[in-house]
């Protein structure tokens, strides 16, 4: 049974997809005598069955050599589209992972969203959101992880659009599915100028590609620069980390997965990509660079946030920058455990703190507070979630993180400062969150907030449960980095930086200090709240770039275009005018004009004759004067 399970693992997609499809007559309404609760529940159902598919097929994978699928598609020219297909432990492992955690979304969302209007659309595109990525992680071949990275694109834009008729989420949407676009269309670039030097889109293919290839530097270094882009957008990276904080108006059941595997799936494809990107080490400096500005920047502007979508969104942000680093210093096992531990607990966050927005009408933290009392569990999830997401011992991410800085700290020892830096500002930012809303005493937004209904109850137990074992998992499957090789003078700084960060924020925000805590110089203040300026230099950049040729565009279009076309068309109205005037009605008349419209058009075609013939009778005459 498991090894048959194995072989159609590659099924799994299908089982979202066909939930999706299933639920889209209740989309816009086509059924109505049942409510469009059916929708939920048989995406539900057949999310179910794509867990238990991957998690019986892991265990049949485990320690087996990695499998390929080829699903023949396109030949044509000299181009070969074959789908290519891997089947590994890595990756069935992270068909789990997404199943899981979608499966958990799904049953919160049916307690989120009991009342809303647009249950079955929502559920369809989380089936849709489903199927692309467990169809990223399968897929074996660059050229069809783009197909499916738009086809994410397209979800992200839909979901986060869901509530169209608001405003702010119309913007946020549009901004959010604009920034992707341009890393995406940067990867095309370079996912086509891949093709002719390499002649493969295949993964393990351009691996054995990249470990011989002798290609010009500066072609190399531009194609690798435009292979990270797409990866940037997906992973929230500077400069293209501005629609994570954008796409946080879509539903709370949606940012369970945006914050946790959809992030996470540019990570994937660069991981992927890493022996090609190796090859030019401009493009790894550049990698570790972004990741460098992104996790200071990021962890240091959640710091200053007071919405409570915004503080996480650029955790997720501060956290993928770690991931860059890990992909651009080639430790490609600390990058994908880094990922696995970011998901559960980013995920664990977000269901700890949907719940408050949801019964609290607020996501403003300055106006929560003394919720411990009313929402136990809640605070024991966020607890948990911010544990596993900092070095704290022995929860997920410490694992990761001494990893990353052990392999850091003979090669580049500075880099290992950024990642106890970034540590210690997670630290501090998660629990300021905490103390924000749960500290203190009620205020007035918080007076009557209880705790969330079991749908919303249940999924965050189980995960809070995944979380405190996933050691445990780890350890079972032999991905625990073995602690006798680890540095023990690095995992102590990372500990005591968890400490510090935790500890010294506490005093602040579980103590009578005068609240909200600012820095001394206001201008420092305000250059960390408001995302560096960053809004501001797009808006006196790009978009103030991209209005003035717009602009132009229209001068252009409607002065000398429409110009030339009205100018055109006015001549024919006033010729026929004239001519309608000026005919008699007499055969011979229309005979004479056809045959003066004749001669006029020869003289026309045989001027260059005729002018050489005229020349040489004038130069004749000329000679004999």
């Amino acid at each position: 049974m498991a090894q048959f399970l194995l072989e159609t693992v590659w099924l799994v997609p299908c089982y979202a997809l066909i939930g999706g499809l299933l639920a889209v007559p209740w989309s816009p309404g086509i059924i109505r005598n049942t409510g469009p609760r059916p929708a939920g529940y048989v995406n539900l159902v057949m999310t179910f069955l794509a867990f238990v598919h991957s998690a019986i097929a892991l265990q049949a994978t485990w320690n087996q050599p990695a499998q390929e699928v080829f699903i023949p598609w396109l030949s044509t020219a000299g181009l070969d589209l074959t789908i290519a297909l891997e089947i590994s432990s890595v990756s069935v492992g992270a068909l789990v992972v997404i199943a899981g955690l979608n499966l958990l979304a799904q049953i919160y969302a049916i307690g989120y969203m009991e009342m809303d209007w647009g249950w079955g659309r929502f559920y369809s595109l989380l089936g849709l959101f489903e199927a692309g990525l467990c169809a990223l992680v399968l897929c074996n071949n660059l050229f069809f992880s783009y197909v499916i990275l738009e086809v994410l694109t397209l979800g992200t834009y839909l979901l986060v659009g869901l509530w169209f008729s608001q405003p702010l989420v119309v913007s946020g949407a549009r901004d959010a599915f604009l920034t992707k676009r341009v890393g995406d269309l940067f990867l095309l670039m370079g996912v086509l100028a891949l093709w002719p030097l390499a002649g493969t889109w295949s993964y393990p293919e351009l691996a054995k590609w990249a470990a011989t290839a002798n290609v010009n530097p500066t072609t190399m270094t531009l194609v690798g620069l435009a292979l990270i882009a797409g990866p940037m957008g997906k992973c929230a990276q500077f400069p293209l980390h501005l629609w994570l904080d954008e796409a946080m108006e879509g539903p709370v059941p949606s940012t369970i997965l945006r914050n946790s595997v959809v992030v996470a799936s540019g990570a994937w494809v660069l991981i992927k990509l890493q022996p090609v990107l190796t090859i030019s080490p401009v493009v790894s400096s550049a990698m570790v660079g972004i990741g460098v500005v992104t996790a200071l920047g990021a962890s240091l502007i959640a710091i200053a946030q007071i919405d409570l979508k915004r503080c996480q969104s650029y955790s997720v942000s501060a956290y993928m920058g770690l991931v860059f680093i890990a992909v651009g210093t080639q430790q490609y096992e600390t990058a994908l455990l880094l990922v696995l531990t970011h998901a559960i607990s980013a995920a664990l966050l977000v269901m700890s703190t949907g719940g408050i927005i949801w019964n609290s009408i607020t996501q403003d933290v300055t106006q929560l507070g003394g919720l411990w009392t009313r929402r136990p569990i809640s605070a024991i999830a966020f607890i948990v979630g911010t544990l596993g997401l900092i070095g704290f011992p022995p929860l997920g991410s410490f694992w990761a993180l001494v990893k990353l800085a052990d392999s850091l700290w003979e090669t580049q020892p500075w880099l290992v400062g950024v990642v106890i830096a970034v540590n210690a500002l997670t630290a501090v930012s998660l629990t300021r969150e905490f103390g924000l809303i749960f500290g203190g005493k009620p205020r007035q937004m918080s007076q009557r907030s209880p705790e969330a209904h079991w749908p919303m109850i249940l999924p965050m137990m189980i995960l809070i449960g995944v979380s405190l074992h996933l050691p445990l998992v780890l350890q079972s499957l032999s991905l625990l980095p073995d602690w006798a090789t680890l540095n023990k003078d690095i995992a102590l700084l990372l500990i005591w930086s968890s400490i510090f960060g935790c500890s010294i924020t506490g005093v602040i925000y579980f103590s009578n200090i005068p609240k909200p805590i600012r820095l001394p110089w206001q201008g420092l203040q305000d250059l960390i709240a408001y995302d560096f300026y960053t809004p501001k230099l797009y808006k006196m950049t790009i978009i103030f770039g991209v209005a003035k040729i717009s602009q132009l565009a229209d001068m252009i279009d409607r002065f000398v275009v429409d110009g030339i076309v009205n100018f055109v068309g006015l001549f024919s109205l006033l010729g026929g005018e004239g001519l309608k005037y000026s005919t008699s009605g007499q055969t011979q008349f229309y005979a004479l004009t056809v045959l003066l419209g004749v001669g006029v058009l020869g003289m026309w075609v045989t001027w260059p004759f005729w002018g050489i013939q005229f020349l040489n009778l004038v130069f004749q005459i000329s000679t004999l004067g």
